[in-house]
């Protein structure tokens, strides 16, 4: 209490001091200020929208004025005769892609990591950097060229060798490979930057002092880089498993078609059938809001192994 008083005496109360602090370094603070404002207006303002997930909602009447039905949605969703098909083929793919698209940028860079030639190096990075910035209606369209069943590449050496040509885009059981291995194409160059930050962050001394005792690339690799990437790949693998039932409307939709429904019809695809087009907006907040409960859990027990058996975590 002594203290306290002292201090109250003085001015320097905890309350001066944090407002000292501020004006201190005032200019860092405006320089938050777009970033808070573009937060509040379009990531936490929007989830007001939420409550329609509880409403009759009718666009006419806003979301105020909307009639309020509780859970309806929830349960019409959770009653839905093909929300197995949906949810097995939305974990599905996701599961492959952690199996097979997640571990491809840490190996490229890697890879990347061991060229010591700068020109070929930037020439290779920008090379495997661009198709991130190609939208999926252009990779969708080079995709076609290569699979394609009358001018595809694939398919006119697939009849060179003396069989029938297959139409990979419209055979359900091709359509997973193709959504993880277009998706693996498009982003593997622009998701290997973290992983580069991350190797250029470790001591050089390490290396040298590895090859010293002997150690070759391998022993380098398993005692030093990945320990060096661990923090990096826990926390993408962590928000990947948070985002887990979220596949991407854009790049699956547009590969999709009636055909391969069984197997690539997801519920971002569901939920775009029914919001967009079939005009319920109630059902598919329901969905979104169902997704983010689940995501959320996961993101919780994942974290919690990952603390206990790693070290690292998220928090």
């Amino acid at each position: 209490m002594e203290a306290i008083r002292a201090s109250a005496a003085t001015g320097k109360t905890p309350r001066n001091k944090v407002l000292r602090f501020v004006f201190q370094h005032r200019a860092l603070y405006i320089m938050l200020i777009p970033g808070i404002v573009y937060f509040l207006v379009f990531k936490y303002y929007p989830m007001l929208g939420s409550v329609i997930a509880f409403q009759d909602f009718n666009i006419f009447k806003g979301v105020w004025g909307s009639d309020w039905v509780a859970f309806k949605w929830f349960e019409r969703f959770l009653t839905f005769p093909d929300l197995q098909r949906l949810l097995s083929n939305t974990l599905i793919i996701s599961f492959y892609q952690i199996l097979f698209a997640f571990p491809a940028p840490i190996l490229l860079a890697v890879l990347l990591n061991e060229l010591r030639n700068m020109a070929f190096k930037r020439t290779v990075q920008t090379i495997v950097y661009l198709p991130h910035f190609l939208s999926w209606a252009m990779v969708y369209g080079f995709v076609y060229m290569i699979l394609s069943v009358q001018t595809g590449m694939l398919n006119t050496m697939i009849e060179a060798l003396g069989f029938d040509r297959i139409n990979f885009l419209q055979k359900a059981e091709y359509f997973r490979t193709i959504i993880v291995a277009s998706g693996m194409w498009k982003e593997m160059g622009w998701n290997a930057i973290i992983f580069l930050a991350a190797l250029a962050g470790i001591n050089p001394s390490l290396y040298e002092a590895a090859k010293i005792d002997g150690a070759g690339r391998f022993k380098q690799f398993q005692h030093i880089t990945l320990p060096g990437l661990l923090p990096a790949i826990m926390i993408l693998l962590l928000l990947k498993i948070g985002n887990i039932l979220d596949m991407g409307v854009e790049h699956i939709n547009i590969f999709l078609n009636e055909l391969t429904y069984k197997t690539g019809d997801v519920l971002d695809t569901y939920s775009y059938r029914m919001g967009i087009i079939g005009g319920q907006y109630s059902l598919t907040t329901a969905i979104g809001l169902f997704k983010s409960v689940v995501g959320f859990v996961l993101l919780l027990i994942a974290n919690k192994v990952s603390k206990s058996t790693t070290g690292e975590s998220l928090y």
